[in-house]
């Protein structure tokens, strides 16, 4: 039995009690990231969740033990060296011989006697009992977002120590990125939506708190204070422990006063980074991608990685280490750290990764150009027509080995392309010799959904980290003659997957390359190809019909910004600048020291402050006429004489440069932006977007919805209904499409509710209609613009229209109180102010899975009632 299979039955154990502990904030963390009524998540993935309860049992119910004691503390005689992949060598042995000594004597032996451990590839073993502090592997599948995680980790440590600053909880994170993207790391971090994950008063003094910094080249040190708490450090183990000998002097000018000194010194300066880390308190190491050190390179990179942290280990106070990987296996050995692991198939089947049943397709023995020729074209039969939610096309990879492969095979996809109706230029090949905006394009701009290009020629570019989500195939054009993980990775690129599809991956091999990615699947993560190309999804498809396609458009008042432009030539002769009237506040440096006061102890006083002198920048005349000619489309010479009649001596302060961009734009501005109410007439169904059909002779329309087969009791379809509901179910209110498949239990019990209400007192409603899941664009107008949180724009789509036959609409939007975001609700209540005799917008909040009589009885006065008032 697995390690991970253990506590995974203990931690659901510890569910079910409630998370049963001496530190009962843990309880309200988890609480509020799972509906223990609904059994749903609230933001986190089942995976993500899964891995933070086993970390937070592993905390704080076992007390963070080194992961061979929880061994130890698990597995007994036999099932302890089955559990440790031992009992091949003493399965004859009687169990009362296998007591604690003699165990202890086979630990010893793995320590102490390399050709024992070799002989019986025992190297990860015995790197997990050499550890000298706690760590653990979380072994999460691509796509199941490794990073939220960590990031919810570190939240809820330290909202623990900060509810608990006596205990020990981790007050500092250092977080190692995967090869050189630290900044992107750090993005990704400080973009989580951590007041989904804490509670809003954890989430406020969290937030208040946090500190993210990251490692710089050229820096001698980390920016953050030595000692401090509550630090996101994230780096890689290269900027924080420099090689001596890759010290510049520029690096270490004005630290030494002769050459027998540089060396002492250039070491000093090496470890000064890690000194700064080793200075924080409570400390915990995160590395993602954890595989790179613990499964794919266990020698020299290992003992790099080893070294920082055993020395950040005796220097500082180092809770634990927590590793992320989604390749859980060495050699087909699965790693002892993994304390939990969420496998492949699993993705598959909850969703996360896209199917692949059938679509693994193997060619036998086939020429390069048949092979090259087939892909493209089967690729585009299937998925030509395909995009994801974001209105992104599908796409292709093709992987070559060699750069001269790549060039034979791109005639050949471009005259396929060709025969089938498609421009060539949607293919991009990008390899070592690419230009450098090509690469930086692939690598950072590659999900947007403007970009043309659909079939990609990679050559060592595209396997691990690249995270195209309109990938939908991928293809390895010639067969390897090794085994480095390349066939899996560039294979799996494809399986990511994307909100709303419905459509499975392909990945077409070679032959050859069959055998070597069931061998890589097996190594990394124990299982192979044909259970990969057999496992099915748990989410479904339903096709759902449109029964009402003549539902009246509904009119409301929206305001509008329009760009009205003056339509005038720019005089340029009547471009004159000033120099700007720049205020500059001179910085101050100001002294503190904590005192006494009769009142309050530890009081911070300024002691007191000096004005720093800063020497003004310039950029010189010329280069600012080329910019801003080229920006504003002027003439060079005439912008560079305006600019030297102010600047005689050609040099321009930086804190002018802003103003005169200002001052230009003012002057040559032609346009004015106006704001105004108009009317809209809005349609609730965009019937000639949906998919036409012919059904028993009569046209119907139709288009496909995916759920998860957790939410299929959610569907409601009308003719079953009516069937059930004869007795009452008589005035076909609702059902303007079949089926329903309604996103919660309250919104399901609110819709029933309400037909009952109006079947019994129909008034003069003209219908009601769950507007909740059809949210394209394409297939309806219901849908509200809004500002969120991260300054960008976003599409909201109520859950209910209640339409009167007088024209009122109200909305109704149904919410259980985590999931409330202002923002849309101030963006309804804004068209909600327009339109004060037409519209209402009322919303209402449960925490259960019925709606609840109050809230009924809110909008039954709003159906029956609003004309009286």
């Amino acid at each position: 039995m697995y390690l991970s299979n253990k506590l995974k039955s203990k931690v659901l154990e510890w569910r079910e009690k409630n998370y049963e502990c001496d530190f009962p904030l843990i309880s309200e963390i988890l609480d509020y990231n799972y509906d223990t009524q609904t059994k749903s998540m609230r933001f986190l993935r089942k995976a993500q969740f899964e891995a933070l309860e086993t970390y937070w049992f592993l905390r704080i119910v076992e007390d963070t033990p080194h992961i061979f004691e929880l061994y130890k503390r698990y597995f007994k005689g036999k099932e302890f060296l089955k559990s440790i992949d031992l009992l091949k060598l003493f399965k004859d042995f009687p169990d009362e011989f296998i007591e604690d000594s003699f165990i202890e004597s086979i630990v010893n032996k793995i320590i102490n006697d390399e050709d024992f451990t070799s002989k019986y590839k025992l190297e990860t073993l015995r790197e997990t009992i050499l550890l000298k502090y706690p760590s653990y592997i979380l072994a999460l599948a691509m796509g199941a977002g490794k990073t939220i995680l960590i990031s919810s980790i570190i939240a809820t440590e330290f909202a623990m120590a900060l509810e608990y600053p006596d205990n020990n909880f981790v007050k500092n994170a250092l977080v190692f990125a995967p090869g050189k993207t630290i900044l992107g790391a750090l993005k990704e971090i400080s973009d989580t939506p951590f007041e989904k994950i804490l509670p809003p008063r954890l989430y406020k003094e969290f937030i208040t708190t946090v500190k993210f910094t990251y490692t710089r080249d050229g820096e001698k040190d980390i920016p953050i204070i030595k000692g401090s708490s509550f630090n996101i450090i994230v780096t890689n183990t290269e900027k924080i422990r420099i090689q001596k000998q890759s010290i510049t002097k520029g690096l270490i000018k004005d630290l030494f006063l002769n050459e027998i000194q540089e060396d002492v010194i250039k070491q000093e300066v090496a470890n000064r980074r890690l000194q700064t880390i080793a200075s924080l308190p409570n400390l915990a190491i995160f590395s993602d991608e954890a595989h790179h050190t613990y499964g794919m390179s266990l020698g020299e990179e290992l003992k790099k990685v080893r070294k920082t942290v055993d020395y950040l280990a005796e220097n500082t106070n180092l809770i634990l280490v927590v590793n992320t990987t989604g390749t859980p296996y060495f050699k087909k050995q699965i790693l002892k750290d993994v304390v939990y692991w969420y496998s492949l198939s699993q993705g598959i089947k909850d969703g996360i990764l896209k199917e692949v049943k059938g679509n693994i397709v193997a060619f036998d023995d086939v020429e390069d150009e048949v092979f090259i020729k087939e892909v493209v074209k089967d690729f585009f039969a299937n998925y030509k027509e395909v995009r994801i939610f974001d209105g992104s096309s599908a796409k292709l990879a093709i992987y070559f080995p060699q750069l001269t492969d790549l060039q034979n095979a791109k005639p050949i996809v471009e005259k396929t392309l060709i025969e089938i109706g498609l421009d060539p230029s949607i293919i991009l090949e990008v390899h070592h010799e690419s230009k450098p905006e090509i690469a930086e394009l692939f690598d950072y701009k590659i999900n947007d959904p403007y970009l043309p290009y659909r079939v990609f020629l990679l050559v060592n570019k595209g396997t691990e980290g690249w995270n195209c989500l309109s990938l939908f195939a991928t293809a390895l054009a010639r067969e390897l003659r090794s085994s480095n993980n390349f066939c899996l990775q560039a294979a799996s690129r494809c399986l990511r997957q994307t909100p709303g599809n419905i459509y499975k991956a392909k990945i077409y091999l070679s032959k050859g390359n069959v055998k070597i990615l069931d061998a890589q699947l097996r190594e990394t993560y124990g299982e192979n190809l044909r259970e990969l190309n057999l496992i099915s999804s748990d989410l479904r498809k339903e096709k759902i019909v449109i029964r009402k396609t003549e539902i009246p458009q509904f009119v409301i008042k929206k305001k509008v910004k329009r760009i009205v432009s003056f339509k005038e030539k720019i005089d340029f002769s009547s471009i004159n600048f000033k120099i700007p009237e720049v205020f500059y506040k001179t910085p101050t440096l100001h002294y503190y020291e904590i005192k006494d006061s009769p009142d309050i102890k530890g009081m911070l006083i300024r002691t007191g402050e000096i004005e720093l002198q800063v020497d003004e920048e310039f950029t010189d005349i010329y280069s600012l006429s080329v910019e801003l000619s080229s920006l504003y489309r002027l003439p060079l010479m005439m912008t560079y004489e305006k600019l030297k009649n102010i600047y005689p001596d050609g040099n321009i302060p930086e804190t002018h440069v802003q103003e005169i961009k200002k001052q230009l734009e003012t002057m040559i501005e032609k346009y004015e932006i106006n704001e105004e109410e108009i009317e809209v007439a809005l349609a609730l169904v965009k019937i000639n977007n949906f998919n036409r059909e012919k059904k028993e002779g009569n046209i119907i329309y139709t288009t496909e919805i995916v759920y998860h087969k957790d939410k299929e009791d959610l569907l409601l379809k009308y003719e079953q209904f009516k069937i059930q509901n004869q007795n009452w179910y008589n005035l076909d209110f609702g059902f303007h499409y079949t089926p329903y498949n309604f996103d919660s239990k309250p919104e399901k019990n609110f819709f029933i509710q309400i037909l009952s209400m109006l079947n019994e007192n129909p008034d003069d409603v003209e219908d009601i209609y769950f507007t909740g899941a059809i949210t394209d664009p394409n297939k309806t107008d219901f849908i509200f613009e809004y500002k969120g949180k991260d300054g960008r724009w976003h599409n909201y789509t109520p859950d209910f229209l209640i339409k009167k036959k007088n024209g009122k609409i109200l909305i109704v939007e149904i919410k259980a109180e985590p999931y409330r975001e202002p923002e849309k609700e101030k963006a309804i209540k804004e068209i909600e102010g327009l339109n004060p005799d037409r519209l209402k917008y009322e919303i209402l909040i449960t925490d259960r899975d019925e709606i609840g009589f109050e809230n009924i009885n809110k909008v039954k006065e709003e159906i029956y009632e609003s004309d009286k008032k």
